[in-house]
């Protein structure tokens, strides 16, 4: 077999390895940085990667480990080969750190790892593998890593600064979640490098048109050049034979390889498999396994004559395409034998899910002990988070098991699984395999599982009812998931509000009233579902007190994993009963609770509850950085949440253009998914940026959208505060008394909440005159203040400032709106705060924006990527240009513009001009 690796195989690839040598030159002058190498095999993806790490070997520490497509379903596989070598350097992690390696690597029996922990932990662990010195850290094949692997290495990319650290990976395809990463993309060779190569890898003569083809149907790939060739006789070459092209070049180049080893011995191809479907590369199971296949030493070294294995350390293959080449060429009985050697090999207590995975790959017939094997693993699996390795393990447990019954109740597990893991299609996909359901309840959790999976996929009118029908179906036999479905069949129809059925949300409420009403002695989820259903049917006012007891009981009861959804809507329904305390708590209770548990399907809601928290608190810093916390969640999961707390932040920051580019976004996602939670974020966000910026008619235009929906409440009856202040000042004060009085619908009685009662009298001073209004905004700010809510403590006086200055009190105006000015300004409310700072300056007090004269603040990152942003380059350019992701460079960016106190690229040219001091 030819050297896949030789100098000429890197023949025209000069322009690549030097963008690689440039990252890994970064990374050891301190600039840590990731490339994605993608192309097709055989493209040269590997030679490139081998000859990078041959010249960078003296100068950095180098791991490399290769993926392997049968280990794609379990759970963090990709990166226990990752880091498996590399564990005696987490001496001196921090605990949370190695507790959740142990808990991804399964070493511990606990619960799912945190992502973000863990991603963290991985960092630090490739900095202190690095030592005093730097690391080029290379996956190749990455197209095969497991999801969960593959979503966590792409965090640590993204979260890579100043480490020294050279993260380099290869893969067939640009795809999730690998995607926003800066790629280099290998190609096939030009014209006359083909030509060379090609002439370098013939011994004898070829005729020009069997040459021509060649290059044609290789499309200059390197290992095609190389190896079709050699699949054709020399009568062929010369005689102008023409390449057959109805095979993929990926296959035929695999054939080419099979045909190179089609003469060594049948044990030494079974060594080949062996080795093949055994991705860890460890020798001591290879021995072992080899053993019981009845090999020894002299297949090895045949092996490695043939040039298709390397042992160094570990076993690997020539080249990943051999690996594939040998497991796809086999037979279904030949790879049967070496799973089960492999199953024997493999010791149970160090990897039982790898050894119940050989089982399973090496048994065709119903199998029970087999299955058993498998849903423990699935057991395990999703303990650490790994709901598509779960799904997996337990979908092929359903195949292997005997029993029709139990069989239908593993493919109802697995499918359960798939949603959990985001994977809705999938999970309708087995939920329709099942056939002759043995009982009424397994068609209750069909019904269950569809509706759920098609909420998740469509989140259409439809909805709502659907999971309405599965609750009521469900009650007989699992009342506890029936509950859980109604509070999700009510949190659907409170979403879709407006593009919702007509009457759903009543309909589901009575249902739900109905099932409830003879409670006795109700859980706090048993409160919040009912308090939901009489917010939902009969409003705030019927629903106050069961609502408050819910937060109560939620505030003080025991809460696991199982509480998290209920406790998540007891937050949100705090905002409807104007509850500021019973929000808080809950909000930070169920962000603790769903980080020592594990629940990743729940913390990112529970961080955007806690978000709103945060603004509340004016720590619109701390809200940025949750909601940051929330993508990197997300990226890692694969779940989808609408990016509705990055438009309320950029509202509050006073960025007008990234306001309007997200309500855009927000309104078409809202339509498509039907879901008009959306319209009204967008709605808000736009009445409040511009309300901010002092544009009136505009936040009129955006806020009276609202006014119709105020009884579904949450963000929608908040917006009437926007276009009661908008309102008055575009002179129509009739509109702005019809939004006071739907207020008033939603709000409790005077005196029952501090919440409501600040609010209330913030939006009734606007509509009086004089001494009236002056009480009623002393009494806002009073409030607002006792309940900790500086951002609108701070409108309240600079509304009143507005008043007192247009009265000619001069004087009592620039002591409420230099106290507004500075409580808009610390809280980062940029917009506002202008507007205060221009009524100063309409009093006589003159007060210069507050800015950032230099670039003193910026780190050098921050810097080079503001000079980039300056000259006109997008994000996913600047990334490419610095070697890191474009997500990475809006973070960044954000850190910018709120450090220059500048709200968009536009303003980056002044605020960057000159030298840095």
């Amino acid at each position: 077999m030819t050297d896949l690796h030789s100098p000429a195989a890197l023949l025209g690839r000069d322009r690549e390895l030097s963008q690689l040598l440039t990252l890994v030159r970064h990374a050891h002058a301190g600039r840590s940085g990731t490339l994605v190498v993608t192309g097709t095999a055989g493209i040269g993806k590997t030679a490139l990667l081998d000859r990078l790490a041959t010249l960078v070997a003296g100068d950095m520490r180098v791991v490399r480990m290769v993926a392997a497509e049968s280990e794609m379903e379990l759970t963090y596989a990709g990166l226990q080969l990752l880091c498996g070598p590399l564990m005696p350097s987490a001496e001196g992690l921090s605990a949370p750190q190695l507790e959740a390696l142990d808990a991804a690597f399964g070493l511990r029996g606990s619960e799912a790892p945190n992502p973000l922990v863990l991603s963290l932990a991985v960092r630090n662990l490739l900095e202190r593998a690095a030592g005093a010195g730097s690391l080029l850290c290379i996956i190749d094949d990455a197209q095969w890593l497991d999801n969960v692997s593959a979503r966590t290495i792409a965090s640590v990319a993204r979260r890579l600064s100043d480490e020294r650290i050279a993260l380099v990976m290869a893969s067939r395809r640009q795809a999730p979640p690998l995607d926003d990463l800066p790629h280099l993309t290998v190609t096939g060779l030009a014209d006359h490098h083909a030509r060379a190569l090609l002439r370098g890898a013939l011994a004898g003569a070829i005729d020009e048109r069997v040459a021509d083809q060649l290059i044609v149907e290789s499309s200059g790939n390197p290992l095609a050049l190389r190896e079709l060739p050699r699949s054709l006789s020399p009568s062929d070459l010369a005689g102008g034979f023409a390449l057959a092209s109805s095979i993929p070049l990926e296959s035929r180049i695999e054939q080419s390889l099979l045909a190179q080893l089609a003469t060594i011995p049948a044990a030494t191809h079974t060594l080949l498999l062996l080795a093949a479907a055994d991705p860890t590369g460890d020798t001591g199971l290879l021995w072992r396994a080899g053993a019981i296949l009845g090999l020894g030493p002299e297949h090895l070294d045949h092996a490695q004559q043939v040039d298709a294995l390397v042992v160094s350390g570990r076993v690997s293959f020539r080249h990943p395409l051999i690996r594939s080449a040998i497991y796809r060429s086999a037979s279904p009985a030949e790879r049967r034998a070496v799973h089960a050697a492999l199953a024997d090999a493999t010791y149970e207590e160090r990897d039982p899910d790898r050894r119940a995975w050989h089982r399973a790959s090496a048994t065709v017939l119903p199998d029970e002990d087999v299955a058993d094997g498998l849903v423990r693993s699935a057991d395990r699996a999703r303990t650490r988070g790994g709901m598509a390795a779960s799904a997996a393990f337990l979908e092929r447990a359903a195949e292997l098991t005997p029993d029709p019954e139990v069989r239908a109740d593993r493919v109802l597990a697995a499918a359960e699984s798939k949603l959990d893991a985001g994977a809705a299609t999938d999970a309708l996909r087995l939920v329709n395999t099942i056939r002759d359901l043995s009982t009424s309840r397994q068609e209750a959790m069909v019904d269950h599982l569809r509706a759920r999976a098609e909420y998740a996929l469509r989140r259409d009118r439809s909805a709502p009812r659907r999971l309405l029908r599965a609750a009521q179906a469900l009650e007989p036999y699992n009342p506890q998931l029936a509950r859980d479905t109604y509070l999700l069949a009510l949190t659907a129809a409170t979403y879709a509000g407006r593009l919702g059925e007509p009457g759903a949300a009543k309909e589901i409420a009575a249902a739900v009233l109905a099932a409830t009403d003879d409670d006795r002695l109700p859980s706090a989820g048993d409160l919040i579902l009912r308090g939901q259903a009489l917010l939902c049917g009969e409003g705030p006012a019927a629903a106050r007190s069961t609502v408050r007891q819910a937060i109560d009981a939620f505030r003080t009861a025991p809460a696991g994993a199982g509480e998290l959804q209920r406790m998540w809507v007891g937050g949100r329904a705090a905002q409807d009963v104007w509850d500021a305390d019973g929000l808080r708590a809950l909000a930070e209770r169920q962000v603790e609770v769903a980080r020592s548990t594990g629940v990743l399907t729940v913390l990112p809601m529970a961080l955007n509850l806690l978000m709103v928290v945060r603004t509340f608190d004016g720590d619109l810093d701390e809200a940025e950085r949750i909601c940051d916390d929330i993508d990197a969640i997300l990226l890692i999961t694969g779940h989808s949440l609408p990016p509705y707390g990055r438009a309320f932040l950029a509202a509050y920051r006073g960025r007008v253009e990234e306001v309007e580019l997200r309500a855009a976004e927000l309104r078409a996602d809202a339509q498509a998914r039907g879901e008009g939670y959306g319209l009204t974020v967008a709605n808000l966000a736009e009445a409040l940026v511009y309300n901010g910026a002092g544009r009136y008619e505009e936040a009129v235009a955006s806020a009276r959208g609202e006014l119709p929906y105020a009884h579904e409440l949450g963000h929608a009856m908040r917006t009437l505060l926007e276009l009661i202040e908008a309102a008055t000042r575009t002179g129509e004060k009739a509109l702005a008394e019809v939004a006071y009085e739907q207020l008033t619908l939603v709000t409790p009685p005077r005196g029952e909440s501090d919440w409501s009662d600040a609010f209330m009298a913030l939006a009734q001073a606007q509509l009086c005159d004089g001494d009236e209004a002056a009480r009623l905004y002393q009494r806002a700010i009073e409030l607002f203040g006792l309940i900790r809510v500086p951002m609108l403590r701070g409108r309240g006086q600079l509304l009143y400032g507005e008043m007192l200055r247009r009265q000619g009190r001069r004087i009592e105006a620039r002591d409420q709106l230099r106290a507004a000015f500075d409580v808009l300004t610390k809280c980062g409310m940029a917009g506002f705060a202008d507007r205060a700072r221009r009524e100063l300056n309409a009093t006589g007090e003159r007060v210069r924006p507050r800015t950032v004269t230099t670039t003193e603040e910026l780190t050098d990152q921050e810097l080079a990527i503001a000079q980039l942003a300056r000259d006109g380059l997008t994000n996913r350019e600047i990334g490419a240009r610095l070697f890191i992701s474009a997500h990475t460079v809006d973070w960044h960016l954000r850190k910018v513009f709120t450090k220059l106190a500048i709200k968009s690229r536009k303003e980056l040219h002044l605020a960057l001009r000159g030298p840095r001091a």
